[in-house]
């Protein structure tokens, strides 16, 4: 629960954060993809990125879905008290 003096944002938990130190692993990622030149390595790799934004993609509408839920009931706890 927020601070009683915080300013309410319902949407400030969707905002992405990354250390530098993420940004840097990711961007080595990316290197190592744009340098690789074996065609079946890149296909492999799609096909895999392709499975997971899937998964992940339905994860994350499914949690999003279970905090709006929670959110709901929170709120319409708050407001009998």
């Amino acid at each position: 629960m927020p601070p009683k003096n915080a300013p309410l944002n319902n949407f400030d938990w969707m905002v992405v954060k990354q250390s530098l130190e993420e940004e840097l692993t990711l961007e080595r990622s990316i290197r190592e993809i744009e340098d690789c030149d074996n065609v079946d390595v890149l296909s492999q790799l799609c096909v895999a990125m392709a499975r997971q934004q899937w998964h992940q993609g339905k994860l994350l509408k499914q949690a999003v879905g279970h905090i709006a839920l929670l959110d709901a009931v929170f709120s319409g706890g708050e407001q009998k008290l």
